[in-house]
């Protein structure tokens, strides 16, 4: 049997290829940046062709650096970005568009237009998802609407929609000498396309949103063969598992047991918690999707919060206000004061994601005063993504009905120590920050191994994940409740800003 599997980590700003043992560390990687590109302001498009390309580079580069060879690999998944959507031609597999991000918002109006009948719940029982245009529906609805032959050539069999991991998927074992058109279910879930009693597309949303379904992938589950890879440096390797990026963090955390919460930190902010085999449906503004499903398995569902903009606000400080050089720079930043001095930072640059849903909302700074300083915007930064993870958690108890005792983390900002304390002592509850922190990479590299038998079962890998540090809360009720007043009345800011 082989000695490794590994996994493509297509994610919002990067793409990595990582090589994982039999413990769930990692032996090998490589990662390569992708344009991010904005036509308009709200808009945010990818170049699909340069997230595969990128894909083959980081694949080679990886297997290089380890001397190993796709041989060595027992089976190869993915974890991508989510609702980042777009439509391509069947026989030659060029897009007909660049890729509409998960933050695009162009499609705002369409959803008012969808709001206006109904709500913007009217499609929460079947797809556990408000109407936004952070899904995928809406800017299918706009992409077949406005590129020129887009929605005849999907009518007449000719394109293909799908998002990143279906992109990839195809691409990967054949593109249009035969490839597998097939996109996992907690990727599907993503798209409001996808009925969440079902598993399957949904014919009146199909209708509603005008998306052929012929042009759509076929469902899967996240961990199954579903062919080999034609051609590259992974030539021969079974693809066997697919994972949305959130709920792949979820897997690798090992949150396989009902209430078992990770939250990771990267462009946004996502907490996911696992409420079993039955989706649970929000009524404090968090969405229900499907958390993961292994082979013929019940799938597994779980409640999430959603935060758009996290270690994106660090970029920004770094590109937009030059306040620092290196995003690593901002915790030195923050550690040159004692705390916020007062400043509340709520990045809401496109709209707030949960559990407000208020596409209205921009960015505000707020409580500045002469005392304010560089150091001071740095921390107050830190401390938004640590104020909006504690807003979902506590809409996730609300609706969970179950105290959540800890919180795993994982992600770029995880490695942060004043974000990670400063979490644990604004949510009164221990953080514990695994010793492999690539969670997302090796949560699809895990679904793989098991569909190939490379891991019999999630306590296999449950077995092998090592805490690698505990942060304890240190910051009195009192004080707690004071900081908490001071985020809620930022972000009461922030509202209504667009007409």
């Amino acid at each position: 049997m082989p000695q490794y599997v590994a996994s493509i980590d297509q994610g919002t700003t990067s793409t990595r290829f990582i090589v994982f043992d039999r413990g769930g560390n990692p032996v090998a990687s490589a990662q390569r940046e992708h344009a991010q590109i904005f036509p308009r302001p709200g808009w945010v498009e990818h170049d699909p062709v340069e997230i595969l390309d990128n894909t083959r580079q980081v694949a080679a580069e990886a297997l290089s650096r380890a001397g190993l060879r796709a041989a060595d690999l027992g089976a190869v998944g993915i974890t991508n970005q989510r609702e980042t959507v777009l439509v391509w031609d069947r026989h030659s597999g060029r897009p007909l568009h660049n890729a509409l991000v998960w933050q695009d918002t162009r499609a705002d109006a369409l959803v008012a237009r969808h709001a206006a009948d109904g709500g913007h719940d009217r499609f929460r029982e079947k797809t556990g998802l408000p109407l936004a245009s952070y899904f995928s529906a809406p800017k299918l609805e706009w992409l077949f609407a406005e590129v020129d032959g887009a929605r005849a050539a999907a009518q007449a069999g000719d394109a293909l929609v799908g998002t990143i991991d279906a992109w990839l998927a195809w691409h990967l074992t054949g593109g249009p000498r035969g490839g597998v058109h097939v996109s996992d279910v907690t990727n599907a879930s993503r798209t409001q396309l996808m009925n969440l009693a079902t598993l399957d597309w949904d014919e009146e949303l199909l209708r509603t949103f005008g998306v052929p379904r012929a042009a759509l992938p076929r469902i899967v589950s996240s961990s199954e063969s579903y062919g080999v890879v034609s051609g590259g440096p992974l030539a021969g390797v079974p693809l066997a598992g697919i994972l949305g990026d959130q709920q792949a963090a979820l897997v690798g955390q090992a949150c396989f047991e009902p209430g078992a919460t990770k939250n990771t930190y990267g462009t946004g902010c996502f907490l996911l918690t696992n409420t079993g085999t039955q989706p649970v449906r929000s009524r404090a503004g968090l969405i229900t999707t499907v958390a993961y499903r292994f082979g013929r398995d019940a799938p597994h569902y779980a409640l999430e919060g959603s935060v758009a903009i996290a270690g994106a606000l660090v970029q920004w400080l770094r590109d937009n206000l030059g306040l620092i050089e290196r995003s690593a720079d901002v915790e030195a930043l923050a550690r040159e004061v004692e705390d916020n001095g007062g400043v509340y930072f709520v990045p809401a640059f496109s709209g707030l994601y949960a559990p407000y849903w208020r596409p209205d909302a921009r960015g505000v700074i707020a409580g500045l005063t002469r005392y304010a300083n560089r150091g001071h915007l740095a921390r107050a930064a830190l401390e938004a993504t640590a104020y909006q993870t504690r807003d979902v958690l506590e809409a996730m108890r609300s609706d969970a009905g179950t105290a959540i005792a800890e919180l795993k983390v994982d992600g770029g900002m995880a490695v942060n120590e004043t974000l990670m304390q400063f979490q644990a002592d604004i949510l009164g509850i221990d953080v514990l920050r695994p010793k492999t922190v690539e969670t997302t990479a090796l949560g699809a590299a895990f679904a793989a191994g098991l569909a190939v038998g490379y891991w019999r079962s999630g306590a296999d890998l449950a077995a092998e994940l090592t805490v690698e540090r505990r942060f304890a809360p240190a910051m009195t009720g009192v004080r707690r409740a004071a900081l908490t007043a001071g985020w809620k009345k930022a972000v009461d800011r922030s509202l209504g800003w667009v007409d």
